[in-house]
Parts: structure tokens; sequence; C-alpha cells
């Protein structure tokens, strides 16, 4: 017998399952609370569990270990993640103000050096790096990772390359290219991408090497591997360096799990966790690939994924007020006020404390505590304070806060991923209502009062009472998750307009004050997933008038995906035409001129195939096979006279994942 095991580490579930390859069913399933201050807790916890769940396996059987998560997208999203130094070649500072590069870098540091190449692959200005090094040496004492792009970096890489061995010769952290991330050209975009890539890195150096150091305690020697974007594995080395690639890990495998669980074939899956709700469609039993690259938090990257709709809507959404004082649930995480009282026995006694007062302040039912170990970069002398205060656990933000201490350092420790906030969720509402009783029910109804008489407008609270608070959440998180399926399904984005209508459809009360009434219908099967699925979806299904269907292991759905799929690694190479009878290789690493189109594309093809293999190779494949395809653009000028443009060159290597022994 042939065991897999999967791992899905998610915002605030990290699943296990134990899978029969060869019969191809699951032996058994396990969850834990994941632990985000050391990610080997929730990994070692719930794979033991998986583990005491089948007695008759022993570890040592299991020949593949598949790791997916949204970690990755989750710091995308909440805008978390390790300080970056991006170095841009023959750029200026303009190309910040494109892709949304600037907003990505934050007060991270870049760095503008000459040199880059034009469009054909000549060098456009000398790359002068003796001028660069003092400024590369400062990085190292205020970034986790560096990110290169050269200007046309994707038709000559090597100015990139130059660049990155100067700086892995100087500083010992790991160092991003844009040309190994993308091959199409805008350079903003690969800029963005390689950015996120080196922001990833150290995130999942933490997840990989905490899983091996589970293996390792258990006696488990089997390959590693993670799960792509796009539902297909790498080995958890390839994952390191390119841990972009990762970003909707997470959905990519549940897509592949629901299908393989629930046996459809066209259906639009939604997979609802603590941080994020992710839509995506299956058609003719394969998921749907978004066709200019995954966008996660708002950012466009050139990651190939699955067209998957990300938002930022879970059990552990922050509850607030939009801008017309109406009740919003995301996009941020926060702890849930139950769990968080689970943990901890000082938090009931605040919350009692602050609801013994006759009026509400600001901060009630707010905590704050420490998410995970500082590494690298300096805190203001604010941010210092805050950071002593939650070393011993988390503090009320009342106590935080008081003698009117600054909100911005909390917040910007927040911002990097240091710190994370606890309220009232609609996993709490959950459990005022009782759909939800894992936790600390008591404090989430302590909770749900306090924030209850939050005033929406002066004078007026937000609920008339906390029971009535967690249904307006719970109705909010239905009709904001209605309308994500829909946005997801339509071909485009409903405007404004468009928007207001559905919000008439999906409230609970059919919007009965109005004289006109309409129903959405969804027109494919709804399949939830998810540990919240069972909770929330019935009732999503039935505003949205479609079956609905919640597979049997749906909770650990992930899991399943991870060990369910194959190896697949794509490879495209460009051919240009800089002058007439001139055909130009634009290889990955450097340029090569042929007098005959014909040469070219076999010269092509061959390293395509070549690197798609060895990548197949690297990403732990075995049964390796090889497709080719070639796609030349030609005009017709003059009535009948063609002239060549390029020809794309793509190869695509496929496997399965090599198992222990085989």
């Amino acid at each position: 017998m042939a065991v897999l095991l999967g791992i899905d580490t998610g915002g605030t579930y990290t699943d296990a399952v134990l899978f029969d390859d060869e019969t191809r069913t699951v032996l058994a399933s396990a969850k834990a609370l994941t632990s985000k201050h050391d990610l080997s807790v929730c990994v070692r916890e719930a794979t033991t569990a998986a583990l005491q769940s089948a007695p008759e396996l022993d570890p040592t059987q299991i020949r593949l270990v598949s790791l997916s998560t949204t970690l990755a997208t989750n710091a995308l999203v909440e805008q978390h993640g390790f300080p970056v130094g991006l170095i841009l070649i023959g750029q200026d500072e303009k190309a910040l103000d494109r892709a949304g590069l600037r907003s990505a870098m934050g007060s991270d540091p870049v760095l503008f050096l000459d040199g880059g190449h034009g469009p054909d692959g000549h060098e456009r200005a000398p790359l002068n790096l003796k001028d660069a090094l003092p400024k590369i040496d400062a990085l190292a004492e205020k970034v986790s990772a560096v990110a290169i792009c050269g200007y046309f970096g994707v038709r000559n890489p090597t100015h990139e390359v130059a660049v990155r061995d100067a700086v892995r010769a100087r500083i010992d952290l790991p160092v991003t290219c844009a040309h190994e991330m993308a091959s199409a050209l805008d350079a903003p975009r690969r800029a963005l991408t390689a950015l996120l890539n080196a922001r990833l890195v150290p995130l999942i150096q933490q997840l990989i090497r905490a899983v091996e150091s589970m293996l390792a305690e258990n006696g488990i020697d089997a390959p590693l591997m993670v799960v792509k974007g796009d539902g297909s594995l790498i080995a958890a080395e390839t994952a390191l360096t390119r841990p972009v690639e990762t970003i909707l890990s997470g959905p990519a495998a549940s897509v592949v799990g629901a299908q393989f669980l629930s046996g459809r074939e066209d259906c639009v899956i939604s997979d609802i966790g603590g941080t994020t709700t992710d839509i995506a469609v299956l058609q003719n039993a394969r998921p749907v690939l978004a066709p200019d690259g995954a966008v996660v938090g708002g950012y466009r990257t050139m990651v190939e994924a699955i067209a998957v709709h990300t938002i930022g809507l879970g059990g552990d959404s922050e509850i607030g007020l939009d801008d017309e004082k109406r009740l919003r649930v995301g996009p941020r995480r926060m702890v849930p006020i139950s769990l968080l009282a689970r943990d901890h026995d000082t938090v009931v006694p605040v919350l009692q404390a602050q609801l013994a007062r006759p009026w509400p302040k600001p901060h009630d039912g707010r905590f704050a505590l420490k998410l995970r170990e500082r590494r690298g970069g300096a805190l203001s002398r604010g941010e210092q304070r805050v950071w002593d205060e939650l070393q011993d656990g988390p503090k009320s933000l009342e106590q935080l806060l008081a003698a009117r201490a600054p909100e911005q350092p909390l917040l910007r420790l927040v911002d990097r991923g240091l710190v994370i906030l606890s309220g009232f969720t609609p996993s709490d509402a959950a459990h005022v209502l009782g759909l939800h009783a894992d936790w600390h029910a008591e404090a989430a109804r302590l909770s749900a009062d306090l924030s209850a008489r939050t005033e929406r407008r002066p004078g007026i609270p937000l609920a008339d009472s906390g029971e009535d608070l967690a249904r307006q959440v719970i109705d909010r998180l239905t009709v904001q998750s209605c309308m994500a399926v829909v946005e997801t399904v339509l071909p485009d984005a409903p405007g404004r307009s468009a928007r207001r209508f559905m919000e008439s459809a999906f409230a609970a009360d059919g919007a009965a004050e109005e004289l006109v009434g309409f129903e959405v219908r969804l027109r494919r099967p709804l399949i939830g997933i998810g540990a919240p699925a069972r909770t929330y979806y019935p009732e999503i299904a039935r505003r949205l008038n479609t079956e609905f269907d919640v597979p049997r292991f749906a909770e650990v759905c992930n899991a399943v995906g991870a060990v369910a799929g194959g190896v697949s690694q794509r490879v495209q190479v460009l051919i240009t035409s800089p002058a007439e009878g001139l055909f130009r290789v634009h290889g990955l690493d450097g340029v090569t001129d042929f007098r005959n189109l014909e040469e070219a594309a076999a010269s092509a093809i061959s390293l395509a195939e070549a690197e798609a293999r060895a990548r197949a190779i690297d990403a732990g494949a075995t049964e390796i096979q090889v497709e080719t395809t070639r796609d030349d653009r030609v005009a017709t000028v003059a009535g009948s006279f063609q002239v060549f443009i390029e020809s794309r060159i793509g190869a695509t290597a496929f496997g399965r994942p090599k198992l222990a022994g085989a």
C-alpha cells in the first residue's frame, strides 16, 4: 500500500489526511488550530492526530508528503509580509507608478541602477556594479530578501544575473530575479511578481522547515512537495526559491480536492476559511485558469494559477462599518474572542469589567497579541513599547493605548504581521446563535454585547442586543458571499448599480420595503468546502437558488487536493526578427541568432523541452512527458506579402510525483 500524507496550513486551521494512492481513498483525517507563532506545533498536532486515527499504519509507510497553504495568499490579502529590497535596472522612479508597484513596496527600499536591454536583447546601457555595491551592502540591515528586475530582462537576463550574483556574494539573503518568474513583457508587473516572491520566501521557508522537522520526528523519509497556484506540485526546495507560485496554493488544492471528493465536472466551488473565501469554477473536471495571471490582494501578478476570486471574508473576519455606516465583514482577519478566551483566562474578566461600565469606550472588546517572532528590521520607540507589553500574552487595547498612547505604532506592527488584533467575528456570532460551540461561548456573548452598544452614529447603537448583532453579522457574511459568487461567474464584475440590486436580492427579508423584487439563480451546483462551510453555505445556496453539496471530508478538502494532483512545468521561448533575414532566439541564458526560421525554431524547441524537463525533474516528477506548441505570428502587408513578427515556443512537462522507494 502506497500511503500519501497531505497537509494544508490555513490562516485558522491546519489539516492532515492519510491517502491510499492505490485505492484513491482517504484513510484518516484530522485538524489542528494553526499556530502562527510556531508552525511546527500545528503541523505536528494535525499529523499526529491523523496517524492516531489509523493506528495500524506505520508512519514509515508514508511514501510522499504534499503541502498546500493559504499563508502566502493571506499575507498578500492582509498586506502583511517581510521587508524586501527592490533593485530596478535601467528603470526610473516612474516604474513604481505602474502595476501597483509603489503601493506594494510601501516603505521598503528601492535601488535604481543604470543598465538594461532593448526589445532586441542588445544592451541599452552598461551595468555599473561598482558604484552600486555600497548601496547593496546597506540593504542587509533593512530587509529580509531582495528582488531584481531589469528592463527587458526577459529578452536578455544577463544584467539581472550579474546583480543577483553580486548580491549573493555580499549578503546572505534570498534573491529573486524577475526573468525567473515570468517570460512576458511589462517590466513593472514582472518587478511586482519578483517583489512578492521575495517577500514570501521567509514565510514559506518557516512552513517547509516546520514540516521537515515533523517528518524527521516521525521517521518519515519521503519526498516533500508543495501545491502551486495552478493545482500542480513542485518539490519543496523549488518552492523555497519560487514561493510566489504558491499564492493560491490553498484554493488550487481545494478545487482539485473538491473535484475528487464530489465527482462533479461542472460546478462552482467556494472554499471558506478563517481569513478568506476562495471561489473558482470547474469545467469539464478541470479548473479554469486565469488568462492574465493571478490577482491577489488587488495585485495582478504574472503567476499562472487558477482563476479564483479571493476576498477577505471568512469566519474570523473583522467586523466594522463601511463609509455609509453599514455593517461590513472583512477584509482583515482577527482572532475570534471566543478562541482567544479559550487559550487565555485573562480575557473574560476584562470583558466583564468593560461591560459593567454604563458607557461604551472605542476599544471595548478588542485585544492585541504577538503573532510571531521578529526577524530583522528596527522598531520605533512606540513600536518597541507595544512589542514589550505583548511578550507575556494578549493585552486589551484599552490597556495598550492608555494615557492617550498613539495607535499608529500598534497598527504598524499589525501591518508587518508581527501582531494581530482580536475582537468580535462571525465565528463568535456563530457561538452566540448556537451554530458553533467549540471555543468559549461566554466570551463570545460578552463580546457581542460590548460590540452591540458601539455607536453607529452619535446616540445610535450598532444593534439592540448582542444576539441581534450576531444575526446581523451572519446575514452580512451571507450577502457578501452571495455577491462574491455572482461576481466570480459573470464575465464582467457588476458595477455599483448592479451591486445595489444584488444587495436587495440577497437580503434576509427580501427587501420587503422595495416595490420591485427579483431573484438571482446560479445555474451550476455550489460545492461548499472548508471548516465553516456547513455553518454558512446552506443559507447562501438557498439565496442563490441553486443545488448545494458539502462532500464528505470537505473540512479537509485542501489536504486531499494536496495529494491528488500531479507535477506540471511550463516554459516559453521567444523568437524575434530584429532585422530582415535574422531570427533571434531569446533563451534563458542569453540570445542566439540564426539566418533561418526553422533552424531558430528547432533550437528554441530544444531549449524549451530541455528546460521544461529539467524543471519537472527539479519539481520531483517521474514518468515525465513533454508537449510542445509553436505559435508563429505574421503580418500581411501590400495585399499578400507576409512579414514575420515573432514566434512563441511553449513546452509543458508533466508527470507523477516521485514516491519514496520508487
